[in-house]
């Protein structure tokens, strides 16, 4: 599998911009919405600008599609279109394909599983999934550093329609390369056109 990445050039977007994003691109690419469709979306990156809000730069917010090399063309179309996500008005430039960079540790912003809304059990469900990919990695849910919370585990809310869908970032340590590709091409857990369980390598600080 690869990414695609297009350029995203507006101004802002919601911090939970998943189901949104998804709805937007499916009204250009209607296969999206096909259970056999494997195409898995990223979130936006951006700068929090507060109040559930991040601001766009063009230099590195991206919107990342990881796919088979056949399903390229069928997303090619999106380069140049505008969108409307959550009422924030973007527009698509030009793609550029990467490979998966295998890396030691990965992060997801957010991972979703069904049943699963307290940091301990939620755990256990990753560790399971993990264990079914065969990867032996550590997982780990990131803390808050500051505020009255500092210490706890974060946690995360996906907006899906009238739903508010609750999961938590992960963090999982210590692949080897070919299981650090293999959880970037499988992800974890649910809604993986929302943004859901896409796991990027963890930049240095």
């Amino acid at each position: 599998m690869l990414d695609l990445h297009f350029p995203v050039l507006g101004s802002s977007l919601s911090v939970d911009h998943g189901y949104d994003l998804y709805g937007a691109l499916a009204r250009l690419v209607p296969q999206l919405h096909e259970a056999a469709c494997k195409i898995r979306v990223g979130p936006i990156r951006g700068s929090y600008a507060g109040n559930g809000s991040l601001t766009l730069d063009s230099r590195f917010s991206r919107l990342r599609l990881r796919l088979a090399a056949e399903e390229i063309p069928l997303v090619l179309q999106l380069a140049g279109k505008a969108i409307d996500v959550g009422g924030h008005r973007l527009r698509l430039g030009v793609p550029q394909v990467r490979n998966l960079i295998p890396a030691p540790n990965l992060v997801a912003r957010l991972v979703t599983i069904k049943g699963f809304t307290e940091p301990g059990p939620f755990l256990e469900a990753v560790g399971r999934q993990l264990a079914k990919l065969e990867i032996a990695g550590q997982p780990g849910i990131p803390q808050l550093t500051e505020g009255a919370r500092a210490g706890q585990p974060r946690r995360h809310v996906l907006r899906v329609k009238d739903k508010r869908v609750v999961g938590f970032p992960v963090i999982v340590s210590g692949l080897s390369a070919e299981e650090s590709v293999n959880l970037q091409e499988n992800g974890l857990g649910g809604r993986s056109r929302m943004g859901c369980g896409f796991f990027l390598p963890v930049q240095p600080r």
